[in-house]
C-alpha cells in the first residue's frame, strides 16, 4: 500500500498523508452518519459519554467539536477499523500485527472549529515500543484556512516534553518552555478520502477554523501487536487481544524511548479539550493575538 519513498518520509518527517484511501461513496456514507449525529446532539445542555461539545453550543444551534469512541456508536465508523487500505499502510510500516486502540472523530466545524493545543500523543499513553501511530480520515478537503493537523518535522525523534501544568498533565505543552520551533510546521493537507498516519512521539496540533468549510477529521489509534500499554489495560487479556485487527496476538516488545507518564491526572477530566483547559498559555491564542 505504501511505497519506499512514503515510509522513508514517514520515518523522517514523523507523518505522512495518503490520498483516494476511501471512495467518494465511503466519504459521502460518513458525512451521512456525521450530519445525523449532530442533528441528535439539539438536546443536550453538556458532554455525553458520546459527545464533546463546544462551549459555544446550545440547544437551537448544536455544535460538537469530538464524538467519542465513535467506532463503538456507528458500524460505519466501525468498519473502518479493518479497512483493507488502512491497514496495509499499517503493515507497511510496522509488519503483519495490528491492534487498534481507540477512535475519536474531532470536528471543527466552519468559522468556530476549536483548537487542539500541541502535544505529542505518548505523553497520553506510552507502551513497551513505539511502533504507534494515528490514522486520520478526511471527510471533507482539507486546507490551511480550516485548521488541518500541523506536525512538527522529526519531531518524532527527539525527547517527551512535558504536558504538565503547575504539576498536574494538561496534555499539552506550554508555549512559554519553547520546546520547540512550532515556525517549522507542516499542514497535513489533502482531498476528502485521504488519510493522514502520524507516528506516537510526533508534536502536533490544529488552529481554529477560520473558513467557510467544514472540517471533520476521524481519527483512530493503532499499534503493533507487540506494543503493550504501560500503564496497564483495564478490560483484561481477552478484551486486549480482542483488539487485534490483522495478524496474531504478540508477546511484548521493549524498545527504548523516553517515557513521561501522564500523572498525576488532569484536574478536568474528559476529552482532550477539558484537559487542555488546564493550561496557563495557550499557543493558538497567542498566534491570533499576534
Amino acid at each position: 500500500m505504501l511505497n519506499k519513498a512514503q515510509i522513508e518520509e514517514y520515518n523522517d518527517v514523523g507523518a505522512i498523508v495518503v490520498p483516494d484511501v476511501l471512495t467518494p461513496d465511503e466519504v459521502r456514507t460518513l458525512s451521512d452518519v456525521t450530519n445525523s449525529f449532530v442533528q441528535r446532539a439539539a438536546g443536550l445542555t453538556s458532554h455525553t459519554e458520546i459527545y464533546d461539545l463546544e462551549d459555544s453550543h446550545s440547544a437551537a444551534n448544536p455544535r460538537v467539536r469530538r464524538i467519542k469512541a465513535a467506532n463503538l456508536h456507528d458500524p460505519a465508523y466501525a468498519a473502518l477499523t479493518r479497512h483493507p487500505k488502512i491497514i496495509g499502510v499499517l503493515q507497511a510500516l510496522w509488519g503483519p500485527h495490528i491492534r487498534f486502540d481507540t477512535a475519536k472523530l474531532n470536528m471543527k466545524c466552519a468559522g468556530f472549529g476549536a483548537p487542539v493545543e500541541w502535544h505529542q500523543d505518548w505523553a497520553f499513553y506510552p507502551h513497551t515500543n513505539e511502533n504507534l501511530a494515528a490514522v486520520g480520515v478526511m471527510f471533507d478537503d482539507m486546507a490551511i484556512e480550516n485548521g488541518p493537523l500541523m506536525i512538527i518535522p522529526g519531531s518524532h525523534k527527539g525527547p517527551t516534553f512535558d504536558h504538565h501544568a503547575d504539576g498536574v498533565f494538561c496534555g499539552a505543552m506550554s508555549p512559554d518552555n519553547h520546546d520547540v520551533d512550532y515556525t517549522k510546521a507542516i499542514p497535513l493537507t489533502g482531498k476528502a478520502g485521504s488519510i493522514t498516519v502520524h507516528h506516537v512521539r510526533a508534536v502536533h496540533g490544529s488552529a481554529p477554523n477560520v473558513s467557510d468549510r467544514d472540517r471533520r477529521l476521524l481519527l483512530f489509534q493503532f499499534r503493533a501487536g507487540d506494543a503493550w500499554p504501560i500503564l496497564g489495560f483495564s478490560g483484561g487479556i481477552e478484551a486486549f487481544d480482542g483488539l487485534m485487527v490483522a495478524g496474531q496476538p504478540q508477546p511484548p516488545r521493549l524498545a527504548p524511548a523516553p517515557v513521561r507518564l501522564p500523572l498525576p491526572p488532569a484536574s478536568r477530566q474528559g476529552s482532550l479539550y477539558e484537559n487542555q483547559k488546564g493550561m496557563k498559555s495557550r499557543s493558538f491564542d497567542m498566534a491570533a493575538a499576534q
